[in-house]
């Protein structure tokens, strides 16, 4: 067990944003909790206080180290529930929907990570690149060999991220070099789940890649793994492509529905997370409503690959809301981004007939990403008690958003001009637990 690290006191100065309250529940607006002056204090890697500068400033113990950012917004730290780390060195691969580009390009690229040095250097680049874009969290994708897992969390480890991350089981419709076995998954999870979950800030995930590549038997053997510990988180993919769902219904045909299917498995439950789930009914909601388990509306990859638009809104119906976080889908999704991510879920939003209020899309990125993962008695707000993962967002980071946010007039105004306009060159810097990782230079 890695011993916990020890942080000096430290406090952040700026324009504060964090949230108070659903946005899709409520006004959106009076969701959000904004200090136009706030101070953060921070000690041992969590928030003792935050409020209003002068409020706060009694509280500073003499001669902590005071971080000021006067021309910045505070927010949490993005959280992405839906990525794949091994497929950073893909993005951008051209010209197929899911099934086809999965053959093409995804395997071929997973079938690299059998070498350790390879997926430690994938690693470092995929969580360098998370950090530049302000992302403290995510729930992550490695491939079926054990050592891109080891790679993944030692890398995690040494900067004190806190990350969900898991093995991918897959013992048919895949490439030979790809497959485990029904067993043979279920022993090498064991095993990484044993030496690493609760380690520190990592966390493991029991993670069958879809229903097509995993067989009835390793689906079975997954919800054993996940009776063993509740604690553990579940994902895999649901409904992103119409032609994966016809293939579902082929191969599961005594099952109800595509998420009938891990549902018969015992893998809809608390902390499981079904990426995209474009092509879902209303019964599947009210289950996912039900079960607690989470979907991941990931809105670069669907328009990418031409799978679809999330019916967000109707998702967090506030009559049985769904919990829903943001996901890049790299390496399908085009950016590590959320603010990326949050441009085209505006879009995706407005193709539907709805308005992405921007306090709704933060929500999205950094409070409703924790509560979809469980985790929000943890993180994706600045309150005291929580830890101290943070991001300085810079809405004058380039030269047009300068000029649009001399017209900003309110907060929303200054987000929404952020998450349409911004990248991971509006991140001045980010804090995992109290710590500065990453600064824009």
């Amino acid at each position: 067990m890695t011993a916990p690290r020890t942080h000096d006191i430290l406090a952040l100065r700026g324009r504060v944003v964090t949230f108070r309250d659903d946005p899709f529940a409520t006004d959106p607006v009076a969701a959000l909790h904004h200090e136009e002056d706030g101070l953060i204090i921070i000690r041992d890697g969590r928030i003792e206080r935050m409020g209003a500068h002068a409020d706060t400033l009694p509280h500073l113990p003499a001669g902590t180290q005071v971080v000021h950012y006067p021309d910045c917004v505070i927010s949490a730290g993005f959280v992405d529930t839906h990525v794949h780390y091994p497929q950073l060195p893909m993005i951008a691969a051209y010209g197929e929907q899911l099934l086809e580009w999965l053959e093409r390009y995804t395997f071929p690229t997973e079938s690299r990570f059998r070498d350790p040095a390879y997926a430690r250097d994938i690693a470092r680049r995929f969580l360098a690149g998370l950090l530049r874009c302000g992302t403290t969290t995510a729930a992550v994708f490695c491939t079926v060999h054990p050592q891109s897992v080891e790679a993944f969390f030692s890398e995690s480890e040494r900067l004190d991220t806190l990350m969900i991350a898991g093995k991918v089981l897959m013992d048919r419709n895949a490439p030979p070099d790809l497959r485990d076995t029904a067993q043979g998954g279920y022993d090498d999870s064991l095993a990484l789940m044993t030496r690493w979950h609760g380690r520190g800030r990592q966390m493991y995930a029991v993670t069958p890649r879809f229903a097509p590549t995993s067989s009835e038997e390793q689906l079975e053997l997954a919800g054993a793994l996940l009776a063993r510990d509740d604690t553990v988180f579940m994902q895999t993919h649901l409904a992103e492509n119409l032609d994966e769902v016809a293939w579902v219904r082929g191969l599961f045909p005594a099952r109800r529905s595509y998420l009938d299917v891990y549902a018969h498995a015992g893998l809809v439950r608390p902390r499981a997370i079904m990426g995209h789930a474009i092509h879902v009914d209303e019964p599947d909601l009210m289950t996912c409503h039900d079960s607690g388990c989470a979907l991941a509306h990931c809105p670069t990859s669907n328009l990418f690959l031409g799978s679809g638009s999330f019916r967000l809104f109707d998702a967090l119906d506030p009559r049985r809301p769904v919990r829903v976080g943001l996901g890049t889908d790299i390496g399908a999704g085009t950016s590590l981004s959320q603010l990326q991510s949050l441009n085209e879920a505006y879009k995706v939003a407005q193709g539907t007939g709805r308005r992405l209020h921007p306090a709704q899309a933060f929500w999205l990125a950094t409070a409703g990403g924790a509560r979809a993962l469980h985790l929000d008695h943890r993180i994706g707000t600045i309150a005291p008690g929580m830890e101290a993962d943070l991001c300085i967002l810079d809405p004058a980071a380039t030269p047009l958003q300068a000029l649009r946010a001399q017209s900003c007039d309110s907060i929303s105004d200054l987000l929404f001009s952020l998450m349409m306009l911004g990248d991971d060159r509006s991140i001045r810097a980010t804090y995992v637990a109290g710590r500065k990782v990453h600064e824009r230079t």
